[in-house]
């Protein structure tokens, strides 16, 4: 049986200059020092937003964060206020 990668946390602050990710006002998500330092710690690719796609690649990755994000709110049990601020600055 193959053994599951566990991902490393990194701290969920919207504030203050160490912020790793953007208050929902901003449009919520990681910032680039977030991704950076998620990156680091799993050994991930974690690529800034594509809201206005240059590349076959970056359109597809668009098309799939806009139906797995549009599937959250759908499904959200509440408002999902930062699902749908993410879907606004994605251009969904």
């Amino acid at each position: 049986m193959a053994t599951k990668k566990q991902d490393k946390p990194i701290a969920r602050t919207t504030t203050g200059k160490g912020a790793n990710y953007k208050p929902t006002d901003k449009g919520a998500g990681m910032t680039a020092k977030g991704r950076a330092e998620y990156n680091a710690k799993n050994n991930a690719n974690l690529k800034a937003p594509a809201p206005n796609p240059k590349t076959k690649a970056d359109a597809g990755r668009k098309k799939s964060f806009c139906a797995r994000m549009s599937g959250v709110v759908k499904n959200a049990k509440g408002d999902a206020p930062r699902a749908k601020a993410a879907l606004k600055s994605w251009n969904c």
